[in-house]
């Protein structure tokens, strides 16, 4: 598109509320297009929900549906012709990684080469980032990913997480919760720079606001302690400090903390509590065990040290909380035992950011009519490393 660079520039200049007005001005002027409509992803990456002040539209599932397809290939689709005269083509919305959504437009047929259709992709990336950015002044596009209300627990904990993937050439990260509406406890929390990963997951104890409160405490004692530039076991140490302080071992959370070094696949670890990490090398699954140490918070000044591990490219790791492998079948059988690491075999061809999906897809199955009772947090990385470390990614 010629005029790129002119409209990312209204973009950034628009009002928050009106990023789709601009995207849809550009593309009737350089394509003709006649329709033009955006979706978000709700928070159960279940339906694309329309991005209106007023719904105009019903929500369209993921898994069964044109949008669903060009939203999970991550690649334009363009629908066999249903109506004469005309194209729909479907675009996702994705940036660095994190799939936001699925643009899609309607134009004359015959208007939209594959040259075009790349132009486009390319401005879907620029609105994904300037949604990202409008959030913070607006509701509209935070309202879209919602299929039903969330409860106040769950709103606290989506507020927090960074996103529910991310991309870099060393690495590519997707994680989900569920129940995604009624989350308590569980978080994720990763920060990347250009010479490293530091990835913690998070199960505050309790229920409702109280773990949701737990957890805020922890989450953002944490980061203070990585932002301090603290060491691995130094974060663990102030988050322990801050969550005594407050609760005086009454209260606690589990955490696992994860710094890689993406030169190298060097990798330190802290395992305060009950998330697991499992490792798909080749064809072989694996438990990583740590040596487990005391959840943040249960006694006064506890010292943490940094265990070391190394992962090699082509390693899948899977991080899951409590909720996930302790969950039993009808016949009691812990989903952790031997149900997991087939999962994470079965699903070894499907890219990382729709792994956690898959596998808690295959956690109802395991459960049967059994409802889940706890949080399920599932993290699913893909190592790729660096051809050379003598040359670091940007920031």
């Amino acid at each position: 598109m010629d005029t790129f660079a002119a409209v990312e520039h209204e973009l950034r200049k628009a009002a928050p509320h009106g990023l789709l007005d601009v995207v849809t001005a550009a593309l009737r002027e350089r394509y003709d297009v006649q329709d033009v409509a955006l979706r978000l992803a709700d928070y159960g990456m279940t339906t694309l929900q329309i991005v209106s002040e007023v719904p105009i539209a019903e929500p369209v599932h993921v898994h069964d549906s044109p949008q669903g397809r060009a939203f999970g290939a991550q690649e334009p689709y363009v629908e066999p012709r249903a109506t004469e005269g005309r194209v729909t083509a479907h675009l996702p919305v994705t940036v660095r990684g994190d799939r936001l959504g699925v643009l899609t437009v309607t134009a004359p047929e015959g208007s939209l080469s594959g040259g075009d259709l790349a132009d486009i992709q390319r401005l879907c990336e620029a609105l994904g980032h300037e949604i990202l950015v409008a959030e913070r002044d607006t509701d509209l596009y935070i309202l879209a990913r919602r299929a039903t209300r969330l409860t106040l627990a769950a709103e606290m904990q989506w507020q927090l997480l960074p996103g529910r993937a991310v991309s870099r050439p060393e690495f590519r990260l997707g994680a989900h919760l569920e129940p995604a509406y009624a989350i308590f406890g569980d978080n994720f929390d990763w920060s990347v720079s250009s010479h490293h990963l530091t990835l913690t997951v998070t199960n505050g104890m309790g229920k409702g606001m109280e773990a949701a409160l737990l957890t805020n405490l922890v989450v953002n004692a944490l980061r203070n302690a990585r932002r301090a530039g603290l060491d691995l076991a130094g974060q663990a140490s102030l988050a322990d400090q801050a969550v005594y302080a407050q609760h005086r071992g009454a209260l606690h959370a589990s955490v696992l903390l994860l710094r890689f070094e993406l030169a190298t696949g060097e990798v330190e670890a802290v395992d305060a509590g009950s998330p697991r990490m499992w490792r798909l090398r080749g064809r072989t699954v694996d438990a990583v065990d740590f040596d487990a140490q005391l959840p943040l918070g249960m006694f006064e000044e506890t010292e943490y040290v940094a265990q070391r591990l190394r992962v090699e490219p082509g390693d899948r790791l899977l991080i899951s909380s409590d909720g996930v492998y302790d969950s039993t079948s009808g016949v009691g059988e812990r989903y952790g035992e031997r149900a997991l690491a087939r999962s994470l075999s079965a699903h070894r061809l499907l890219p990382s950011v729709q792994v956690p999906l898959a596998v808690l897809r295959d956690l109802r199955e395991h459960r049967g009519a059994t409802p889940l009772d706890d949080d399920a947090l599932v993290i699913c990385m893909d190592w790729f490393g660096r051809e050379s470390s003598g040359s670091d990614a940007s920031e």
